[in-house]
């Protein structure tokens, strides 16, 4: 098992860059077998998936943030990080990364991530 915790979101205005991390903790051979994703839930809307990152390192990235938006994995660390760059204000929403394995899923407990326009 691991367990996740994010840090890194805030208040930023738009066209600015924030960073977030998410550190997990337990089994370090667990993690490195691990597909990683963020995802995130704007307020009155469904949590939709942002990007993810597979063990062997191949990503996924929406359309929505392609080009914007880079996740990357430091298994020695055991974390995942999500750079953001060019905010926009439809970017506001908790943030969740996320850790699955084998049909398990362990979500953070997310961060608010606010742009203002």
């Amino acid at each position: 098992q691991v367990q996740l915790v994010e840090s890194g979101g805030g208040l930023v205005q738009a066209g600015g860059s924030l960073r977030l991390s998410c550190t997990a903790s337990g089994s370090t051979s667990l993690f490195n077998l691990m597909g990683l994703a963020w995802y995130r839930q704007a307020p009155g809307k469904q949590r939709e998936l942002v990007t993810t990152i597979a063990s062997r390192g191949s990503t996924y990235t929406a359309d929505s943030v392609k080009d914007r938006f880079t996740m990357s994995r430091d298994n020695a660390k055991k974390m995942m990080y999500l750079q953001m760059n060019s905010l926009k204000p439809e970017d506001t929403a908790v943030y969740y990364c996320n850790a699955a394995f084998g049909g398990s899923h362990t979500w953070g407990q997310g961060t608010q991530v606010t742009v203002s326009s």
